[in-house]
């Protein structure tokens, strides 16, 4: 049945990506589409299974691994003023926002405060995509953009420890906080000095592709740890990528695991955020998903587009930079799925929360297009000029 359903997700997505290029949309938002077609909602071709999800688990790590490996890392260093100015107002106004519609629909104080910290949560791996697509993941905008998403990641994440601990669940806050900052500071040490040792000594190794080998090992590992110490598995493998990308191997890693990941993983991933999706009983409360998704996609572009400003960026830039924050991806359903678990979430705001980040995921890359093709009209025009 898997090997079936592998079949279909890549000629289906393979032909939806073309066709939504041939639109003058990234390939992406073909995939995510031609998912929800394929679907258990529409033609019932794929349906979701635990080997599945295994496998989109991959498609987002390598993904992630991979813009790790495409980040110039003294540009990295240069755009950290402008992370922080984009990380933090892409937390602040949908925090408040969204704690003032929980109260607004009669929400607790708890449960208000946890829909606006669900809000803040940010996943670009879906904007990695179109960043690529667009030639736009080394330039400032897209460096700016992959870290204000670490940033944004450990921030809601502490801040989710934090509104836990006081709505009386059984979580130490400084042991949270302690395993953050080990496994932060761990990653980087181990990026500088074992990392390079490690690949120098397991390429020797006789036998075939043993630095494409090495390579994941390392990414893996990264993703576990992160993943392990509450930190998402696509920051640990961003991380990873980061590492190599400081090495003699990273040309021929990249080659290899771009080769393996979009042949079969990524596909996977962006196809089933689609296939995940459900519809029913959407139209019993559509005014509230529809409310929440546009709370969801202004507060974030609005915060993210003001911190990028400030930062230096002209307003189209800016612009293209918080469209790029907009997806809540895996990170937000993560979120979701606690809150549900810990009754900060009813079952049905829960599945409102799916729809809209499914959403917010769906509108990411054609306001991502919009705005740096317009971002490079403008910059055209003046050079001209």
């Amino acid at each position: 049945m898997l090997i079936l359903q592998l079949a279909i997700i890549l000629v289906f997505s393979k032909i939806a990506g073309d066709i939504s290029v041939k639109l003058g949309q990234p390939s992406v938002l073909g995939k995510l589409l031609v998912g929800i077609l394929i679907g258990p909602s529409v033609l019932g071709l794929v349906t979701e299974t635990e080997t599945l999800k295994e496998f989109s688990q991959l498609g987002v790590i390598l993904l992630m691994f991979i813009a790790g490996l495409e980040t110039d890392v003294d540009e990295f260093k240069r755009t950290g003023k402008a992370s922080t100015f984009v990380g933090i107002g892409g937390i602040i106004f949908p925090l408040l926002v969204g704690y003032l519609a929980g109260v607004l629909l009669g929400l607790s104080t708890m449960q208000s405060w946890f829909l606006g910290l669900l809000l803040s949560a940010t996943s670009v791996s879906i904007s990695v995509q179109a960043l690529k697509e667009m030639n736009q993941l080394k330039s400032r905008e897209g460096t700016t953009i992959l870290g204000a998403a670490v940033i944004d990641d450990i921030v809601v994440i502490i801040a989710l420890a934090f509104l836990m601990s006081f709505a009386g669940g059984d979580i130490n806050l400084s042991v949270v906080i302690l395993k953050k900052v080990l496994f932060f500071a761990g990653a980087i040490f181990v990026g500088w000095k074992v990392v390079p040792w490690f690949l120098n000594r397991f390429s020797s190794l006789k036998v075939t592709e043993a630095v494409t080998s090495s390579a994941l090992i390392i990414c893996f590992v990264y993703a576990y740890l992160a993943e392990y110490t509450g930190v998402a598995a696509i920051i640990g493998a961003y991380i990873a990528g980061v590492s190599i990308s400081v090495t003699k191997f990273k040309h021929e890693v990249f080659k290899k695991v771009e080769t393996i990941s979009y042949s079969i993983f990524v596909p996977v991933f962006f196809t089933s955020i689609g296939v995940t999706a459900q519809f029913s009983g959407i139209m019993d409360n559509i005014g509230l998903i529809v409310l929440l998704s546009v709370v969801a996609i202004l507060t974030k572009l609005i915060g993210a587009s003001i911190g990028a400003k400030l930062a230096g960026f002209n307003w189209n830039s800016s612009l293209g930079i918080g469209s790029a924050m907009i997806s809540r991806g895996e990170v937000a359903l993560i979120i979701a799925a606690i809150g549900l678990e810990s009754r900060l979430l009813t079952q049905d705001m829960f599945a409102i929360i799916v729809v809209v980040v499914l959403v917010t995921t769906i509108v990411t890359p054609p306001m991502m297009k919009w705005f740096f093709k317009t971002d490079s009209e403008v910059k055209n025009m003046t050079y001209k000029g």
